[in-house]
């Protein structure tokens, strides 16, 4: 059973009366169990809709949509199947106590992998989540494979009961299913050796692991949990060096280098990063694979678009990692713009020293770094800190902390959304209300 939270006005839904509050139990005689079941049971144009109406009164819809034509219900957020394991890495592990309630749930649900791109484990799969993901072609998945010898991913996942994951990615794959796979290396137990033989069963379930990613271990002051070692320039080196030859493999064979190295392993190495054409389409970019190949692509694409700010002084509010790569941006854009670019580089006071990625600064951060610059005109903020309620991870509100802050704030994914004409920069988003 689902509950509908909102309908659409003017929608097939709303001509019939379904109303908020309404249980769907089943479409044309199978059970309705979440959202999936909804999108694609309804995939049909004639449906009998069995329901309970919130006045417990049982009806029946029978309905026959133009073809097309959205049902306009909204429902009801699922219930989140929580992680089993207990990864020492794991990043809520490395949260402190008295953030928001939401940030502190472990999910590891391969519906929201389908949905939205989250990576899952799939230790917790039963056989009828694999019936249902092969009956409903749930592909791509998003999987945080880790380690695929067995032993090793036990360790990694400190849970003895996971199960076999080669096992798991070959069933699904012999179904038609495809994945875009990640492996968070914790040095010595799943680099080196282990790393070489997780790459070489990924690679030999051919067309269906669409993509692998190599993200560093990722810690804060909080991770209480990790005894293992750090990623340093070295180790992070190293790790590139040994997926060299394996992208240029894949390169030759398949057209695409197939493995990919985080962005963080490169600045953490100090290596330069790779041209747009080493990314293709970005396929795990939210994963943070090419994220700064693709802003300088979109700083360079969008110039031609940004005002004459002539005399402006602005500031750009950034983390550690972003240091050494933000100057050749802003250089581009002052010359375009003839303003005046100062670099706030920011060390993350809620996470501690080591967590240096620009998303994860928090209002305290922003505050710190802007409260007394009476001297600007302007300052841009990461977006990525802010969720879709405008709320920073350490729960300030970004219209609250503007208005105490001495000049007009932005947030900005890319420079250009939030320094282009006022009409331009309100469609782009780069306003928070």
């Amino acid at each position: 059973m689902v509950r509908v939270s909102n309908v659409i006005a003017g929608s097939v839904a709303s001509e019939l009366g379904i109303a908020p509050g309404t249980e769907i139990l089943a479409v044309n005689g199978r059970d309705v169990g979440d959202f999936l079941d909804w999108e694609f049971l309804t995939a049909d144009d004639e449906l009998v809709i069995d329901a309970r109406q919130p006045d417990g009164e049982a009806v029946v819809y029978e309905i026959e949509r133009p073809e097309g034509e959205m049902l306009g219900v909204e429902l009801e957020p699922p219930t989140v199947r929580r992680c089993a394991n207990r990864c020492e890495f794991c990043f809520i592990e490395g949260l402190p106590k008295g953030l928001r309630k939401p940030l502190y749930v472990r999910d590891d649900d391969y519906r929201l992998s389908f949905a939205y791109g989250n990576f899952a484990t799939l230790s917790n799969l039963k056989d009828r989540d694999v019936a249902r993901i092969l009956e409903y072609r749930l592909s791509p998945l998003y999987v945080s494979v880790h380690a695929t010898p067995w032993e090793a991913r036990k360790v990694l996942l400190n849970n003895p009961r996971v199960p076999n994951v080669v096992e798991q990615l070959t069933r699904l794959a012999a179904g038609g299913i495809q994945f875009h796979t990640q492996m968070v290396i914790v040095p010595g137990l799943n680099d080196g050796a282990v790393l070489e033989q997780s790459l070489a069963d990924l690679w030999a379930l051919g067309d269906a692991v669409r993509s692998v990613a190599v993200v560093p271990v990722g810690l804060t002051q909080f991770s209480h949990l990790y005894t293992g070692k750090s990623m340093d320039a070295a180790r992070a080196g190293g790790l590139l060096d040994q997926l060299a030859p394996w992208a240029a493999r894949a390169a030759a064979e398949r057209g695409d280098p197939w493995v990919f190295g985080s962005d963080e392993l490169y600045l953490l190495a100090g290596r330069p990063l790779p041209g747009p054409e080493h990314y293709g389409e970005y396929v795990q970019i939210e994963n943070g694979v090419g994220a700064v190949t693709a802003l300088r692509e979109r700083v360079r694409d969008g110039l031609d678009a940004l005002p004459r700010l002539d005399g402006r002084r602005v500031g750009v509010v950034t983390g550690v990692s972003m240091q050494p790569l933000m100057p050749e941006l802003l250089d581009l854009i002052s010359a375009r713009t003839g303003a005046r670019f100062e670099l706030i580089v920011v060390e993350n006071s809620l996470f501690g020293p080591t967590t240096t990625t620009a998303g994860l600064l928090v209002g305290a951060d922003i505050r710190r770094a802007l409260a007394g610059r009476a001297d600007l005109d302007l300052a841009l903020i990461p977006a990525e800190t802010i969720n879709d309620r405008g709320v920073f991870l350490d729960d300030e509100r970004f219209v609250a902390l503007r208005e105490e802050l001495p000049m007009p704030v932005y947030p900005s994914y890319d420079f250009i959304d939030a320094l282009a004409p006022e009409g331009d920069r309100a469609a782009s988003g780069a306003h928070v209300a």
